[in-house]
Parts: structure tokens; C-alpha cells; sequence
């Protein structure tokens, strides 16, 4: 088989596994634009022997990384039990992968040979804030995505580049946001925060976030819904928090806001206004394994609503219609009522006209 055929097999078997091994990185898949040149997988560990990758390609690579060469400006260095960065990481390096390693350290001049980067990937490292040098990404212009999923960071890295449009700070010790951490990136539209041990958030904590389409800042230890939050948020994750309740004015402003997701807190009845989700925006909203004890009242736009696992005994139609007309009904698609103490037959007549497009209830 000629070197043209192995770099068609290598190719389709790395497209193929992309999806399977390497797709999800801190919960949210990394969309792969092949148009750009982007590589289609975040690791080579176990695909092919180093050495063929050596003998295949001529351009200078680490000895610690493999350098495919259907990805010319790709450096794999991750899962090599690694603790300090690779030094000779070429000039042309835009995508640079070092997760699975045992890195604690970064020093001020840790990329200064690889001034083009895009993706910078340290997941699963042993990094430290103390030891990671406020002015590392100060030159690097050119990043789009960092990745610091699972270390041991306790505040939010300094100097952060303004091009970044991607930023995943999930699994961490961040306890507190420096005010004003984000103030550069105007083109952030992607943030990761979960699995930290963040109790409140600052009114200066998210200044300068005008892009963001998702934040994630779920498994903390927040007891009420915080203020101050990004209000271009069109996906916003608070599961696995502390919460008990919203108020009236928890969601005025987020006019783009469509899928929220809260379940696994301590939300109850008596803690949340009554039209705490009067959000005309909204399309999806989980309030799963919580302690409510009825349906609160919903807005008719929204179309997908996971109750499940509460201690709901009531069916009201009014939590979802006023009023029930031709004109007037809820646009619910899918209903999930299951692990509730509520049975199918104690459904009111009504309830057919009010969610006449409903797909599928669970009870």
C-alpha cells in the first residue's frame, strides 16, 4: 500500500472515531470546522505507532509529540505523562494538544515559539494558579478555544486573549471570579464554570461577556440565582446548585434566554414568584429532581418542560393556559411528569385542548 492509501485510511479512521472518543471535552461537544483546516481529532494516542508519523513527515516535531502530516499545524503531546511543556514547539503550530498529562507549571514564555495558536488544550492536567504566570497567553493573539477542564485552578487565569470565542474552566477549584476577569472578551461565546465551588457571583464578575451564548455554571455551590449575568446568555445551565426559589426579576432582561436548565437543586412552591418563568423567549426549561409540589405557571411559548422527580400530586391547566380557545393554547411538545405522585387518570378533561400539540407525556 502506497503512502497516499495509508493517509486515506489514516483520514476515515480518525474522521469515523472524532465523534466517539474525542467529541466531548467539559460536557459541550467542540463543533470541528474541516473547512478551516481544523483537525477532526483531539488525540492520535493508540490510533498509530509515533514512529510512522516520524517517518512520514519531514517537518520538525517535539519528541514528545506526534506530527501528523495531514494536519501540518497540528501537535499531538497529549497522554505522554508529560510535567513540564514540550520546548521546541514549532513556529507553526495552531492547534497543540497537552491533556492527559501532568502538567502543574506554566511559565511566562510557554508558547512564545508558538505565537498562532487557535486551540490550546490542557484538560486533565495538575495545574496550579499560582504556579501558571499572568502573562503566558499575553501574545497569543490568534486563540480561539482554551481548554483548562480538570485541574486544580483556583481563580480564572490572567491576561486572557480577546480573540478567544471559546473558554473551558470546567472541573476546577475556582471559588470567587476576579471582577472583571472577562473584560476583554467581547467575542466569547461559549463559557464553562461548572464543577468549581463558586458561592456567589460578583456585579462586575461577567463585565465585558457581550457574546456569550452559553454558560454553564452548574455542580457549584450557588443558593440563590445570581444577578448580574451576561444578558445576551441564550443557554444557561444551574443545575446541580443550591437554589430554593426565583424571584419576580430573576430572568427580566435575558430577552434572548432559551433553554434553562435547573434541576437537582432544592427548588420549592413558596420560594418562587408566580411568574418567575414568564419568559417569552424560553423553549426549554428543566426543573427535574427538585421539591415542587405543583406545576408553576409557564409561558405558552415554551415547548419542551421536565418535572420529573418532584412531589407534584396536581395537574393545573392553568399553569400552562389562561385561557383555552382556538387561538389560545400551550405550544408543550414534550412533558415529562414521571416520578411525581400523579397518575395518568387524574388528568383534568381539559387538559387535551390546552396541550393539543403536545408529542409525548411521561407520567
Amino acid at each position: 500500500m502506497d503512502i497516499q492509501n495509508i493517509l486515506l485510511v489514516l483520514s476515515v479512521i480518525g474522521l469515523n472515531q472524532a465523534f466517539t472518543l474525542d467529541y466531548d471535552y467539559g460536557g459541550i461537544p467542540l463543533w470541528i470546522n474541516r473547512l478551516r483546516g481544523e483537525p477532526s481529532v483531539l488525540s492520535l494516542h493508540g490510533r498509530m505507532d509515533s514512529r510512522w508519523f516520524r517517518a512520514v513527515n519531514p517537518q520538525a516535531c517535539p519528541t514528545e509529540c506526534d506530527c501528523p502530516i495531514q494536519w501540518p499545524s497540528s501537535v499531538y503531546c497529549d497522554q505522554r505523562g508529560l510535567r513540564n511543556l514540550p520546548i521546541d514547539i514549532p513556529p507553526r503550530t495552531q492547534y497543540l494538544f497537552l491533556q492527559r498529562n501532568n502538567i502543574s507549571t506554566l511559565p511566562a514564555d510557554a508558547f512564545s515559539n508558538a505565537t498562532h495558536l487557535h486551540w490550546l488544550l490542557l484538560d486533565h492536567n495538575q495545574l496550579i494558579s499560582g504556579l501558571v504566570a499572568k502573562t503566558m497567553l499575553a501574545n497569543l493573539s490568534y486563540l480561539e478555544n482554551l481548554f483548562m477542564n480538570h485541574n486544580n485552578l483556583t481563580e480564572v487565569p490572567s491576561g486572557l486573549p480577546h480573540g478567544l470565542r471559546q473558554l473551558r474552566l470546567a472541573y476546577n477549584k475556582i471559588q470567587k471570579i476576579s471582577p472583571r476577569a472577562f473584560h476583554n472578551l467581547q467575542n466569547l461565546t461559549l463559557l464553562l464554570l461548572q464543577g468549581n465551588q463558586l458561592k456567589t457571583i460578583g456585579e462586575e464578575d461577567f463585565t465585558g461577556l457581550l457574546s456569550i451564548n452559553l454558560l454553564d455554571l452548574s455542580q457549584n455551590y450557588l443558593e440563590e440565582f445570581p444577578k448580574h449575568l451576561p444578558p445576551s446568555v441564550q443557554q444557561l445551565y444551574l443545575s446541580s446548585n443550591f437554589l430554593s426559589g426565583l424571584k419576580e426579576e430573576s430572568l427580566q432582561g435575558f430577552h434572548s434566554l432559551r433553554y434553562l436548565r435547573l434541576s437537582h437543586n432544592q427548588l420549592r412552591n413558596m420560594a418562587l414568584a408566580p411568574n418567575a418563568f414568564n419568559l417569552s423567549s424560553m423553549v426549554e426549561l428543566d426543573l427535574s429532581y427538585n421539591q415542587l409540589t405543583s406545576i408553576p405557571i409557564m409561558p405558552s411559548t415554551l415547548q419542551y418542560l421536565y418535572l420529573e422527580v418532584n412531589h407534584i400530586q396536581e395537574f393545573n391547566v392553568s399553569s400552562f393556559c389562561r385561557t383555552v380557545g382556538p387561538v389560545d393554547y400551550s405550544q408543550i411538545r414534550i412533558l415529562r411528569l414521571d416520578g411525581n405522585k400523579l397518575a395518568y387518570h387524574q388528568l383534568p378533561p381539559d387538559w387535551v385542548m390546552c396541550l393539543r400539540v403536545l408529542h409525548h407525556i411521561f407520567i
